[in-house]
């Protein structure tokens, strides 16, 4: 096995490239795991939405900020969903293949994120920022609306399966 990699998985950047609560939560979750030596490198996901930048330009800065030196931050800005930030880390980073990753973010995204990782062969586990930092009426409308995506994601991962038989 490999190193083990962190791969935050990004959330929206708001008007003038600020970091949206949920993008901040899930980037000092992952500077979090960094400190404890949890990984040697950090993946950032996510493309341009809404605003510029791009969701894993956004972490980077914010990683940058906090210490994490350039060269132990990759880049994965073209993606526009769960599927394709996995998907899209894996194709820039071959090496996750053979590495531990930990993919962050938001605990209510976790079991599909996870789903995803894995059906991409990926040896992955989650890790989630404390769900308290939330409104729970946020947190609840965000659970049901990561419910209805589950099933896309079951689409995605039967397709999968289909192919490998």
């Amino acid at each position: 096995m490999g190193d083990t990699v962190i791969l935050i998985l990004g959330a929206a950047v708001w008007d003038g490239g600020q970091a949206s609560p949920a993008l901040r939560r899930r980037v000092l979750h992952g500077l979090a795991l960094w400190r404890e030596d949890t990984a040697r490198r950090i993946i950032c996901c996510g493309g341009l939405g809404r605003h510029a930048p791009s969701e894993a330009d956004v972490m980077a800065q914010i990683l940058r900020a906090h210490g994490v030196p350039r060269g132990r931050i990759t880049l994965e800005a073209r993606s526009t969903d769960t599927i394709s930030n996995i998907g899209n880390a894996l194709a820039l980073d071959p090496g996750l293949a053979q590495a531990r990753v930990i993919v962050v973010s938001d605990r209510y995204h976790c079991l599909r994120a996870g789903l995803i990782a894995r059906g991409y062969g990926l040896d992955a586990t989650t890790s989630s920022p404390d769900p308290s930092a939330m409104r729970r009426r946020a947190y609840a409308r965000a659970w049901a609306r990561d419910r209805f995506a589950l099933l896309k994601t079951g689409w995605w991962l039967l397709g999968r399966l289909r192919r490998r038989c």
